[in-house]
């Protein structure tokens, strides 16, 4: 009985209208903390280099820092409405903020790559899917101007003063407001099977390299055990009558296009956003200040164009302006192919400029034509999956990428090697302008190096490319959008 007048008057408290100055505190301190949890995603890009360069291992590795945090990310979502549910909205967010800023500062403080991998899971676990525009600017240059001047720790450390700021006024404005609670069952099996199978794939891509693939017995057993994992986890999942992942929603042709379209563009997209800061810092004597300033171009245009955009989606057909934003991507990717050893900043930062052009019609349609295709009973289900679907794109996308970017550049060296004109000629040229054998051969093999690595990445930037057409074409599988699904449903 006494629970059950809890729970009322928590009911009673949660429709109560903020107004004034609470209100607007609230809200300044809920967008502050969705600002604060994207703005760890995109300076953690900027400083992989220094990150890795810092714990004393290569640059591949360094990557894990984001796919780690990612994967972890992606199987919290499927969790918060049950979270919400069970222990009350705003006990969840309150302890996943505090938590997110106590992992912070383990990560500041990790003095090992797999220390470092561990804090960044158990961030992940406490952070949650969101999106700003503002973000992609800040993030990149607070990134670099922190890794230059005081050290990588400190783009884990300015996350706690605010994490804890923000979950302490939460807590304190919205306690009287706190959501109604009930017991509610979860699917622990579909849970067990979805970190199972996405944790052994997304191992198996990360050390896949570094293990030489199938040659190595326990990549091939991560490779079972994640295609095991998965046909259990589609078996399951479609058959239980509460699943943790509802994959019912996937026979709306609309959702499943949009959720495809979702995996294609976000994996290619992110994965190229980790891609450049780490090209421009290890192979083009970047700063992680000025990889930071190329990358905060991104940003611009996405400010301006997100509000005109959302304008848009009430009068055009969703499938036209995602087709139409992929598709620019893909344009921006393959005007990237272009790229040369020489390049200058400004022939780096144009197409981020253009990209942040695209990415508003990509994201902000793409999610209304999700979510208007599905029932509206399905519409919590269906945000969470995609989301998940989103996160974990970004994750795979990233190693996959990493990887073919290091394997495509290793080929391109030995057949640089392989045809260079007169080698011998060269040393001979080099050491009568002064150098001596050493240093002749160091400028070879940096030059060699350099040029491989510029060809392997306008490699992926013409594998991206196709991967975004590929995209934009998804978009016509969808049915006509109906008149009232125009208008985007949050993302």
């Amino acid at each position: 009985m006494a629970e059950t007048q809890t729970n009322k008057a928590a009911d009673d408290n949660s429709f109560a209208v903020m107004s004034g100055a609470p209100l607007w505190i609230a809200g300044m301190f809920l967008a502050l903390a969705n600002f604060m949890v994207v703005l760890d995603t995109t300076i953690a890009n900027v400083s992989v280099p220094n990150i890795a360069g810092g714990l004393a291992v290569s640059p591949s590795q360094g990557t894990w820092v984001i796919t780690s945090y990612a994967v972890a990310e992606a199987i919290t979502v499927p969790l918060t409405g049950w979270l919400a549910q069970r222990f009350g909205a705003v006990r969840v967010f309150v302890i996943a903020m505090f938590g997110f800023g106590i992992c912070s500062a383990l990560c500041g403080l990790a003095h090992s790559l797999p220390m470092l991998i561990v804090f960044r899971i158990l961030q992940g676990l406490s952070g949650w899917s969101m999106t700003t525009v503002v973000g992609p600017i800040a993030g990149p240059l607070l990134g670099g101007a922190l890794v230059d001047t005081v050290g990588w720790p400190w783009v884990f450390y300015i996350n706690v003063p605010v994490a804890i700021l923000c979950s302490i006024f939460a807590w304190r404005l919205l306690a009287s407001r706190e959501t109604v609670t009930k017991q509610e069952r979860v699917d622990y099996i579909g849970l067990s099977l979805l970190i199972v199978w996405i944790s052994a794939m997304q191992i198996m891509l990360d050390k896949g390299k570094d293990l030489d693939w199938f040659q190595s017995p326990f990549i091939v057993g991560l490779a079972i055990i994640a295609g095991i994992g998965f046909a259990s986890f589609i078996i399951w999942e479609l058959t239980d009558d509460h699943p943790i992942v509802d994959l019912k929603i996937f026979r709306h042709r609309g959702f499943a296009a949009a959720t495809l379209i979702m995996c294609l563009a976000f994996g290619a997209f992110f994965s190229t956003v980790v891609l450049i800061p780490l090209w421009l810092q290890t192979s083009m004597n970047y700063n992680a200040t000025w990889a930071g300033r190329a990358m905060a171009f991104q940003g611009v245009l996405a400010v301006v164009m997100s509000p005109i955009v959302a304008r848009l989606t009430t009068k055009v057909d969703s499938r036209i302006l995602v087709s139409f934003g992929v598709g620019v991507m893909g344009l921006v990717s393959l005007w990237r192919t272009g790229f040369a050893s020489n390049i200058d900043f400004w022939s780096v930062s144009l197409p981020q400029l253009a990209q942040g052009f695209a990415m508003p019609f990509f994201f902000i349609p793409l999610m209304g034509l999700a979510m208007g295709s599905v029932l509206p009973r399905e519409t919590a289900s269906a945000a969470g999956l995609i989301n998940f679907m989103r996160t974990t794109a970004g994750a795979f996308g990233t190693s996959i990428t990493t990887t073919a970017w290091e394997n495509i550049a290793t080929t391109h060296r030995t057949d640089l090697v392989g045809i260079l004109n007169k080698p011998q000629a060269t040393m001979d040229s080099l050491t009568a302008a002064g150098m001596s054998a050493g240093q002749a051969l160091g400028t070879v093999d940096t030059q060699v190096q350099s040029q491989a690595v510029m060809l392997a990445t306008d490699h992926v930037f013409l594998i991206t490319t196709l991967v975004f057409f590929v995209g934009a074409s998804v978009a016509w599988i969808a049915p006509k959008p109906k008149p009232m699904a125009q208008a985007p449903s949050g993302h």
